[in-house]
């Protein structure tokens, strides 16, 4: 017999990520399936636990000590002649093959053992877990290697194939800088099981269900995928059917791809057929690990994943960079506006003779714990949150304007704000396209969390977007286009205070409190509200523990509802009443008059909007 291949020789090890045997070897369980072993009427005498060890090959041995010519995942096929006489021996034998690594004994009945394995045998294999198996009726053992053997070559010859397919599949995909939904698409192809592309939110970036129901799929899935916890990179999570690999490069994990392969259908290894002479427990179905070729396929489709978002950052890195540029030299007046045109023209993106809007998408708020669910653990603020953060808002707005098919100038223009220039060919085209830009941005659930999804995802009800958009009046030259940019980025700023969920915010919707946030520099608007508040604001800094400016607030806010408003301050009427009259001295007004109450509570909102950044 020739000798069977070594660790990571030859096609053994093709696939092989964790340093394991790879599936591309059949078990123990389907080896007993064969019909040589069949014929022989195999009985399982223990080790049952044990019948899904891969089986790398097949030594027939009849000396005791043969332990010491084995490597671990061979099945020994013994009649058991030259075994030990002594219970000694045997548990000797039996712990050694367990200690090596051997997958399995094989014992012809008849020349040395008549009616059974001896006891002590059948104790120290299921004590070590081996699995150990009677062959009741005389088994020709060249049959059995054959028939193993081809199938382990047979198989491999399959998996070699398969994997030959998977990368030049992807390798295509690299090479046509293919965008994560197709890569998804053609794993799922490929694999013929559901496939999910996930954030490190488990979000849903991308999907194919495979021909299944996509709402069973993705229904609650968050919940569902934080309870795939697989170890290490790639794994495969035998209570929930999933594999799972880390998608990342340079260090920088940022996704999940998990490929649903629930140890069924096709792509399991065979169960083997009922005996009728056999016990019910020797053909117990037990789960299997994924063939080995959709590790390399989740691990290659992963790769091209990062390696795509790499390509498309790198290319757009100095693009993005000339764009904020030409919007830097806009606003500052930094470069001559031909100069701006002729640079935005050479990058593809004609300004002359356009109708151009200037557009402003900004956080709403400047936490980014705000932005979703809170974090799991509370820990220190992290450096690199706030530019990553940034950097997927940058990376929707792209995405939004070429889904959308509009063209313009787009970069950062602060910490948390994207600026766009868009250069429309026809004016009563710009309601039209800033709701088209807005759509898609919204597809692309920037305002759900802060990641977009290269799919669309079902809606989640969160209230107010976490993402504004904000447009200035069109303009119909480059020299205007600062004001309409800056017209953008106030009206953002002003719709912050603003708690509806607008698709587009425009000047006319930002009402009172969202011209007193324009106004909120303005020395004019500061001087009114000293005047309208200074004395109130003075005597709170001096007695802390009253706060009379809250008191007001109420009053206020409640329509001069005094039982409504003591209420709405956790006070009794009479406290609430001394408390106004209080105030009423303080600030020596009228807090019963129309106009003067009209006028404190400008100031109030003036005062929150000089408060707020």
């Amino acid at each position: 017999m020739p000798e069977p291949p070594g660790e990571g020789g030859g096609l053994f090890r093709i696939g092989v990520t964790d340093g394991s045997v790879s599936r591309v070897f059949p078990t123990v369980r389907e080896i007993l399936a064969l019909d040589p072993i069949r014929h022989g009427a195999p009985r399982l005498v223990a080790g049952e636990a044990g019948l899904d060890r891969p089986v790398r090959w097949v030594h027939v041995a009849e000396v005791p000590d043969i332990a010491s010519l084995l490597r671990g995942g061979e099945l020994v096929l013994t009649t058991g002649i030259g075994l030990p006489g002594d219970d000694a021996g045997l548990r000797a034998f039996i712990g050694e093959l367990a200690d090596v690594g051997v997958s399995g004994l094989v014992v012809e009945l008849g020349r040395r053992y008549v009616s059974g394995v001896p006891r002590v045998m059948a104790a120290a294999a299921a004590r070590r877990g081996l699995p150990l198996v009677e062959l009741r009726r005389a088994t020709p053992f060249v049959r059995v290697t054959e028939a193993v053997h081809a199938l382990i070559v047979d198989a491999q010859l399959t998996e070699l194939r398969a994997t030959e397919e998977i990368h030049q599949r992807f390798t295509e995909l690299s090479v046509e800088g293919a965008g994560p939904a197709e890569v998804v698409r053609q794993a799922a192809e490929l694999s013929g099981c559901p496939v999910v592309l996930e954030n490190l939110s488990r979000q849903v970036l991308a999907y194919d269900p495979a021909g299944q129901s996509a709402e069973l799929l993705l229904d609650g899935w968050e919940q569902h995928s934080r309870r795939i916890s697989p170890p290490g990179r790639t794994a495969y999570d035998t209570d929930r059917g999933w594999l799972v690999t880390t998608v990342g490069a340079r260090g920088q994990d940022w996704g999940r791809l998990l490929l649903r392969w629930p140890g069924g259908g096709e792509l399991a290894a065979p169960a083997p057929l009922p005996d009728p002479a056999a016990e019910p427990a020797d053909v117990a179905p037990r789960p299997v690990t994924p063939p080995t070729r959709l590790t390399i396929l989740v691990e290659r489709a992963a790769s091209t994943l990062a390696l795509g978002r790499l390509i498309r950052r790198d290319a757009e890195g100095l693009e993005r960079q000339i764009h904020r540029t030409l919007l830097t030299a806009l606003l500052d007046h930094s470069r001559p506006v031909d100069e701006v045109a002729l640079r935005a023209r050479a990058l593809g993106v004609v300004l002359d003779r356009r109708h151009l809007v200037g557009v402003v998408v900004r956080w709403r708020t400047d936490d980014p714990a705000a932005d979703g669910a809170p974090p799991e653990e509370p820990g220190p603020a992290d450096p690199e949150a706030g530019p990553a953060r940034l950097r997927d808002l940058s990376e929707a707005v792209g995405q939004a304007l070429r889904e959308a098919k509009l063209t313009g100038l787009s970069s950062a223009v602060d910490d948390q704000a994207v600026g766009v220039l868009l250069a429309l060919s026809d004016p009563a085209a710009e309601d039209r396209a800033l709701a088209a830009f807005a759509a898609a941005l919204r597809r692309n659930r920037v305002d759900a969390a802060g990641s977009r999804a290269a799919e669309p995802a079902p809606a989640r009800a969160t209230g107010a977007g976490a993402v504004i958009v904000a447009a200035g009046s069109g303009v119909g030259s480059l020299r205007e286009a600062r004001r309409s940019l800056v017209e953008a980025r106030q009206v953002a700023d002003a719709a912050r205070r603003d708690r509806r969920d607008l698709p587009v915010f425009r000047l006319p919707h930002v009402g009172l409190a969202g011209l007193l946030h324009l106004l909120r520099d303005e020395p004019r608007l500061q001087t009114f509200v000293e005047r309208e508040l200074g004395a109130l604001l003075a005597y709170d800094a001096r007695h802390p523990r009253e706060q009379l400016l809250g008191t007001l607030r109420a009053y206020l806010e409640q329509g001069r509802n005094k039982s409504a408003a003591a209420a709405a301050a956790h006070l009794s009427r009479p406290a609430f009443y001394e408390r106004l009259a209080r105030i009423a001295r303080i600030l020596d007004a009228d807090l019963d008059s129309v106009e003067a109450c009209l006028s404190l509570h400008v100031a109030l909102l003036a005062l929150d909007a000089v408060r707020t950044p």
